[in-house]
């Protein structure tokens, strides 16, 4: 198990990058656009030609896999998009680290090839009332091909001294949520680089996703969801999160269950380490080895911490 990054996009892999070398359109929005591409189908062309016409700050899309269509064609057609190839298997969190370090706009909204994703998807007026906001992360509602509400908002809560994450279908304007479903969501980029943006060494999307989004209000921040912006997913099946208990798992609960904030700092007591070790699974060196990368990333960023998660919990609303 890798240790716990301690700096922005500190992970490189190997990659190609085609396009993206022109100009930014005049008048364009402080917005750039990454899309992140599951299906790999040449039919996303009709997706190029829609962002192309939001006269977004860039376009940055994510391609999987080139077997079924010359990619190069695709870029030369389509000059303002910037392709990223990846040649390792990477998670979403962590290509979306790698695109967020290519853009220079102030924010991105970060889509997912089997959404619909319709013309004028983001105008700018509704950019400009959403970046005012300055928050994190603000995640738009998503619905399935029938209409039907998605359980995206995310409620933390405990059961029996133990954290739960609640999903609920049921939204409204500007109402919290732990984390952006399925990734989806308006990012401020230089926050997203200042907390440090998804855990790479995370490779489940589910522990990756809730990593990010506690750390994001553990840390002073928000996220929030909008309902000015809808979203349909076009393909039969949404994704289902996973949340499985894995390596993920218990690297997620060292960085944001373990800490206790004290005064104006966090951190995670040496006490913990035998209650750690019991529920870990883990042999005892490795138990260690993992607990004491923990200490150290918290003790890095002992100050960042506003509150632990058991305040946030207390004053969730």
């Amino acid at each position: 198990m890798n240790t716990i990054p301690l700096t922005f996009n500190e992970h490189q892999i190997n990659r190609t990058i085609l396009g993206g070398k022109t100009a930014v359109p005049e008048n364009a929005m402080n917005v750039s656009v990454i899309l992140l591409n599951r299906t790999g189908s040449q039919f996303k062309v009709k997706i190029f030609e829609e962002l192309i016409k939001c006269n977004f700050a860039s376009i940055v899309s994510i391609e999987p896999d080139t077997g079924n269509y010359n990619i190069e064609e695709i870029a030369r057609r389509y000059p303002a998009v910037k392709f990223i190839i990846p040649h390792e298997n990477v998670s979403d969190g962590e290509i979306i680290n790698i695109a967020m370090a290519e853009i220079t706009s102030e924010y991105a909204l970060v889509l997912k090839d089997d959404l619909y994703i319709p013309s004028g998807v983001l105008l700018p007026h509704l950019a400009e009332k959403l970046t005012a906001k300055n928050s994190i992360c603000i995640a738009p509602r998503l619905v399935d091909m029938k209409r039907n509400s998605l359980p995206i908002r995310k409620s933390p809560s405990s059961e029996k001294m133990h954290f739960v994450l609640d999903s609920l279908t049921q939204v409204q304007d500007g109402i919290s949520t732990v984390f952006p479903f399925d990734y989806v969501g308006l990012y401020n980029r230089q926050k997203f680089i200042e907390l440090g943006g998804f855990d790479y060494s995370m490779k489940s999307p589910y522990w990756q996703l809730l990593d990010f989004g506690l750390r994001a209000w553990l840390w002073g921040e928000k996220i929030t969801i909008t309902t000015a912006l809808q979203l349909s997913y076009n393909v039969s099946e949404p994704p289902i999160e996973d949340a499985t208990p894995n390596l993920d798992s218990l690297r997620f609960y060292l960085k944001n269950e373990l800490p206790k904030y004290k005064l104006d700092h966090a951190m995670i007591r040496k006490s913990a380490f035998g209650r750690f070790w019991r529920h870990s699974g883990c042999g005892l060196m490795e138990a260690k080895k993992q607990f004491n990368d923990a200490r150290s990333w918290v003790e890095l960023n002992q100050y960042k911490f506003k509150m632990d998660l058991q305040t946030l919990i207390e004053t969730w609303v």
